[in-house]
């Protein structure tokens, strides 16, 4: 029998994963990744490639001088790493533009660099890694797509998300981790990303792995970078706690984490003397 939550999920509407992100995520998936095929596709959506673009180009990615096109952004910074570029202009497309999402896709894409490189110094899988990032949030742009003018003042009123699932449950039945996680395993994100979505939230407050995944990487990333974006004194605290429970080391865990927001934060200041 299908619990409350999910009966409520089959009553939202999960948008569809865009044409050109099916057709990017096949080209991702094979052994040699088609340089130019993964270039010519995202350059085929003019305003995807534009928006890819823009995003490259910000101080966060720390280029030297602009590029131009979607081919010298992969020359730069690789097929994957603009591969999640456009993966998060893509998911972002789906969605209103709407003031009070903002806030959320700047998070998004802090995360997911955060997540995807932490997890590289790790010897997790980035790419999964930057997807958990970058959709941790998104059920609440979900949320908000189905029932806008309910779902506002929620998102006005709660102090932290942990307040915020209280109020979605009482309003909805169902919470943005779930949806999240639903929106994830409809686009084919990695299982173990997936995971990461619907338990961060818990993981987050806590600093309690779910014990009962067989891989719980994911979800001490997600707990780093959080801490990195929340309160960057709390990460060694973070890093002691959730990485053994992971099998992760915690002075790696740290020192990754650390190293990663050290070259943001160059990046970004480099930019702005430029």
């Amino acid at each position: 029998m299908q619990d409350r939550s999910n009966r409520r999920l089959l009553d939202v509407d999960i948008p569809a994963q865009p044409d050109v992100l099916v057709k990017l995520s096949l080209l991702l998936a094979e052994d040699e990744v088609d340089f130019n095929a993964a270039s010519l596709l995202i350059s085929s959506d003019m305003a995807l490639a534009a928006a890819v673009l823009k995003a490259v180009n910000s101080a966060m990615y720390g280029l030297r001088g602009r590029v131009q096109s979607v081919q010298q952004a992969i020359t730069y910074l690789g097929t994957r790493e603009v591969a999640s570029v456009t993966f998060e202009m893509g998911l972002r497309a789906v969605f209103p533009d709407a003031p009070e999402l903002r806030p959320l896709w700047e998070r998004s894409r802090v995360r997911g660099l955060l997540m995807g490189r932490i997890a590289g110094a790790l010897g997790v899988d980035s790419w999964a890694a930057h997807s958990a990032g970058l959709f941790e949030e998104c059920g609440k742009a979900v949320m908000f797509r189905h029932a806008t003018d309910r779902y506002k003042p929620l998102l006005a009123v709660a102090k932290n998300d942990e307040e915020l699932l209280m109020l979605e449950h009482a309003k909805f039945g169902v919470s943005h981790d779930t949806l999240g996680a639903a929106l994830c395993e409809s686009w084919g994100v990695a299982p173990q990303a997936v995971d990461s979505v619907r338990y961060h939230v818990i993981v987050n407050s806590t600093l309690e792995l779910p014990m009962h995944l067989p891989r719980r990487a994911m979800c001490a990333i997600s707990a780093l970078a959080h801490a990195l974006m929340t309160d960057p004194d709390t990460l060694d605290d973070v890093a002691r706690k959730v990485a053994p429970q992971a099998d992760l080391d915690p002075l790696l865990a740290q020192r990754g984490a650390r190293k990663v927001q050290e070259q943001i934060e160059m990046a970004v200041e480099r930019a702005k003397s430029d």
